[in-house]
């Protein structure tokens, strides 16, 4: 049997047996230690001070996102179909995909909404109201995308990729697919890739297994996961998901005034940083204290963290934190540092510098939808 769009969308992928990808509802071989900020969908967060342990993010502690069904995806019987201004539509199994030359791309993913909480302190906003923790960072390996569009002869008047799930998404007036799109120009970077394994082992089925996209630099959105369908276009996408969603609107626009077609999709992450330990609302000892959390550079080729400052005055007075990790495009680095705190309510603030002298603002304008809040995180603690 082969899964198809119209099963997919009648729900047939549930009742699918699983394959390679393990069992129950993650299939890592190994428990998920999230904390969960919705249910249906499942979308769940790790707790900030474990997310910070390591520079490569444990399977345990990796955030999961989804906007519908979680499809179970027989790998025996799966197909990646390619087609649109191709010179040879061409279905790839797992195995073709398996036998081509693979590469492994170290990759932080950040979900678009990451930090939405804080944006909705300042005003209602829609959407799963993460913490800091829609973040995290694994090497990724499968094959160019590059190498795909040579070999179903991608044609020259090609302008974009369209990528389509498997996933079902229940929207308010019907049933569709999660997808997105890309420029041919991003497409055809060496670092976007279609994956087939995350930290040496297959995808998990919570993280797009058989295959995902993983665009390196660009809001986790653009990284379709249960990939099903490519379609090489000369115009954009009409998917929900990029043609409506995840699109950054002025503060002063709100769902009922909003015109999607007015504003182009999301494409690369802002420069960001968090403060992971302490967490907001803790009592500590008066004296030195040590902080911990991480960074994450703009989606702009070539450009990376040149600093970070906390300070623990509000903003007041800064003090310089020690990166660690490795030096990747578009991958976070941990930070840490120590700072004298006398007893008192205290904000801890933290705010990062790019290689190209670009900066965290103080506050992130506000937009309905909760996207790319980038302003200085504060974290308020009681020291004694």
């Amino acid at each position: 049997m082969t899964l198809t769009r119209r099963d997919v969308l009648k729900g047939a992928g549930a009742s699918l047996a699983l394959g390679a990808a393990g069992c129950g509802i993650f299939g890592g071989g190994e428990s998920k230690d999230l904390v969960p900020r919705q249910t249906m969908p499942l979308n769940a967060e790790p707790r900030l001070d474990e997310l910070v342990e390591s520079w490569s993010t444990p399977y345990s502690q990796f955030f999961v996102r989804t906007h519908g069904t979680m499809p179970i995806v027989p790998p025996a019987t799966w197909r990646l179909r390619v087609e649109g201004l191709v010179t040879r539509t061409t279905s790839f199994s797992l195995q073709d995909l398996q036998r081509m030359p693979s590469v492994a791309v170290p990759a932080t993913i950040q979900c678009a909404g990451n930090r939405r909480e804080e944006m909705n302190l300042v005003k209602p906003v829609t959407g799963v109201l993460w913490d800091a923790g829609a973040i995290g960072t694994a090497e990724w390996k499968g094959v160019k995308l590059s190498e795909i569009l040579n070999r179903v002869g991608a044609k020259p008047s090609a302008k974009y990729v369209w990528f389509e799930g498997l996933d079902a998404v229940t929207l308010k007036d019907r049933q569709t697919l999660f997808g997105g799109h890309l420029s041919i120009a991003k497409a055809t970077q060496a670092e976007t890739i279609i994956a087939l394994e995350m930290d040496g082992r297959p995808l998990t089925r919570e993280h797009g297994f058989p295959a995902r996209t993983v665009v390196p630099g660009f809001i986790g959105a653009r990284s379709v996961k249960w990939l099903g369908r490519i379609v090489v276009s000369d115009h954009k996408s009409d998917n929900f998901f990029v043609a409506r969603d995840y699109k950054l609107f002025p503060p002063d626009v709100s769902a009922e005034t909003s015109n999607p077609k007015d504003v182009e999709p999301i494409t690369e992450n802002l420069l960001n940083s968090a403060i992971c330990d302490p967490r907001a609302g803790q009592a500590v000892g008066a004296g030195k204290l040590k902080l911990r959390g991480y960074a994450l550079p703009p989606g702009i080729p070539g450009v990376g963290l040149s600093s970070v400052e906390v300070s623990a005055d509000g903003g007041g007075t800064w003090t310089s934190a020690s990166l660690r990790g490795k030096d990747a495009p578009f991958c976070w680095k941990l930070w840490s540092a120590e700072l004298d705190v006398t007893p008192g309510p205290r904000t801890l603030v933290v705010r990062a510098t790019d290689t190209k002298g670009g900066t965290q603002p103080e506050r992130a304008p506000w937009n309905f939808k909760g996207y790319l809040y980038n302003g200085w995180h504060r974290v308020p603690i009681t020291v004694t």
